[in-house]
């Protein structure tokens, strides 16, 4: 019997998406019996272990990850292929599953997206918000926005600007309780903590006449959240002091909302980094829109340095230690 290994690829990755062999079935038009069966038979003939079944939910065993990775790259040609023939080689068509951070995605990126998907009527977008670190794999994301280099190696990365945090506040908050002027200052102010999967953001680095000085926020000072849109409410209603990317601050900056404190003592980090799987082959619509992101940072990275009073935009040329 000729095994539809075509078919097979595309049951595998959905079901590495799903998690489950009825989402899988019912998307397929497959009994969760029949979907089983085609894994098993695809398993004996890779002759490799794909899923880890101990779960209700189906986990991809390292080997899956593996596969799945091809898998993709394979079907994302033969999709590609099957477009420039139907529908004219040049138009970009389909779904880009993009991640990045909340306060940047929905104040920044998402008029980008905007404006490109204008230009691509066809074009698709699904934008996965979070303040944690999306698995490219697991959320099946095509292109995720990191501010610092990522530590996985079996990602390929292209830094897209510069990036460097500030300390801000409220002008309501500095009115009630004062301006920092020094680190040591720090200890009498309140705070607002962004809590990530790998823990609390609570350090903060600085650098005075060649010196580094390193602060940790007291948590009992602290308002504490996961999620980025709250702590910018907070910080714009005055609750304490908060550590922002460029990125994400530059507008409320630039209209009077927050202000930036010890800047001077800054310090430039890796940078602003798109993050994506490693393979030779990239979807003509994933190529079309990393250039795209890389023409709209270079344009907003030279405004950022050279709109008027931009000293407070250029920090110290060292990189921060992660956290």
């Amino acid at each position: 019997m000729t095994t539809d290994r075509l078919g097979d690829m595309r049951l595998f990755s959905e079901a590495a998406v799903l998690g489950s062999l009825s989402s899988v079935g019912r998307k397929l038009g497959l009994s969760p019996a029949a979907a089983s069966a085609r894994l098993q038979k695809l398993e004996a003939a890779l002759q490799t272990k794909l899923f880890d079944r101990s779960t209700r939910k189906l986990r991809l065993t390292e080997e899956g990850q593996l596969y799945l990775r091809y898998c993709k790259t394979a079907l994302d040609a033969v999709d590609d292929a099957e477009a420039e023939l139907l529908g004219g080689r040049r138009e970009i068509r389909g779904k880009i599953r993009i991640s990045a951070s909340a306060d940047f995605g929905r104040r920044t990126l998402k008029p980008w997206l905007d404006e490109f998907c204008r230009a691509h009527p066809k074009l698709k977008i699904a934008l996965h918000l979070s303040d944690a670190l999306s698995d490219l794999l697991q959320d099946d994301i095509d292109l995720a926005i990191r501010f610092g280099m990522p530590d996985e190696g079996t990602l390929a990365t292209r830094r897209l600007a510069p990036n460097w945090r500030l300390l801000c506040a409220a002008p309501t908050y500095l009115t009630q309780h004062g301006t920092p002027l020094t680190v040591e200052d720090l200890a009498h102010h309140d705070f607002i903590v962004l809590s990530t999967a790998t823990g609390l953001l609570s350090e903060l680095h600085f650098e005075r006449n060649g010196r580094h000085q390193r602060f940790v926020i007291p948590m009992a000072r602290a308002w504490e959240t996961n999620d980025g849109a709250l702590a910018r409410k907070w910080l714009l209603d005055g609750k304490g002091l908060a550590r922002k990317t460029i990125w994400d601050a530059v507008d409320d900056i630039r209209n009077g909302k927050i202000t930036p404190l010890l800047v001077q003592q800054s310090i430039e980090e890796a940078g602003v980094y798109a993050v994506f799987h490693a393979t030779k082959y990239m979807p003509p619509r994933v190529r079309a829109m990393l250039d795209f992101l890389v023409m709209k940072f270079d344009g907003a990275t030279s405004e950022l340095l050279t709109m008027p009073h931009s000293g407070i935009f250029r920090p110290q040329k060292r990189t921060a230690t992660r956290g």
